[in-house]
């Protein structure tokens, strides 16, 4: 199963990041938070990478690039111009990085890379700012057992704020914590699709979360696999900071590889 990887967004809610590098190559434990999701697939076993570039891509080229200097050991002799690696730590990733434009939306950058996922029964899509514990072989079967041409995974967003209840006296009656079962499931941004799906794709402007995932609702073609565990996307500092916060921790329960 091939996963295709969006990482081309401006990434302008944490602009004190990305005003450098792209919002997947910011880094979580002094690893881009890219690394973190391929390793996540990878822990269930796919390792072969679509990732749509766009704002800052060279970044991202960059990087893997040179990925033996990030995660290895290695000795440059000089006089004779070569690279000895000593310890090698690399996964058995296969990545293809594909240029799908600057200001491309979501739904143009799944059109652009259509020819590198148009032969599978179906692939995996995802955001490449957001970490979870998700069971990816867990939603593979479920995708392979409803039979339609997509899979979402629905999450609980975090609890970021607490519940007032005023009176029209606009006096606060109570603060509580918002309880999970309050807040409804949304959109978790791991998908499994069928190719099929990209027609429903008209071009760059188009954006995934809107026309083609409304046409897909609406003819009963899209279901949802619901993930009670973690899930958290990295749209601003204070997420970035969260997750930091929790890899320093040892408590960070989106790793899943050992």
């Amino acid at each position: 199963m091939k996963v295709v990887i969006l990482a081309g967004g401006l990434g302008t809610r944490i602009s004190e990041e990305s005003s450098v590098r792209p919002k997947p190559m910011i880094e979580i434990g002094g690893r881009p938070i890219l690394w973190h999701i391929m390793k996540i697939y990878s822990a269930h076993g796919f390792n072969d990478f679509v990732i749509c570039l766009g704002y800052k891509g060279y970044v991202v080229k960059e990087y893997f690039s040179n990925y033996f200097l990030h995660m290895a050991d290695v000795t440059f002799n000089m006089e004779g111009n070569r690279m000895e690696v000593h310890r090698e730590t690399a996964e058995p990733w296969r990545v293809t990085l594909v240029e799908t434009g600057a200001s491309t939306n979501t739904g143009g950058r799944l059109k652009r890379v259509a020819p590198y996922v148009a032969n599978e029964p179906y692939f995996a899509l995802t955001y490449g700012d957001g970490v979870s514990d998700i069971d990816i072989t867990a939603l593979k079967a479920f995708h392979e057992g409803h039979g339609k041409l997509a899979t979402v995974a629905a999450v609980r967003p975090p609890n970021r704020f607490g519940v007032l209840d005023i009176d029209d006296q606009s006096q606060v009656l109570s603060f509580r914590e918002k309880p999970v079962n309050e807040v409804g499931w949304i959109n978790g941004g791991f998908f499994l699709l069928s190719p099929k799906v990209i027609d429903l794709v008209e071009g760059d402007a188009t954006i995934w979360e809107r026309e083609p995932l409304e046409t897909l609702a609406g003819q009963r073609q899209l279901n949802a696999f619901y993930h009670e565990g973690f899930w958290q996307p990295m749209d601003t500092l204070r997420d970035k900071n969260y997750l930091e916060e929790r890899w320093a921790s040892g408590k960070a329960e989106w790793k899943v590889w050992s």
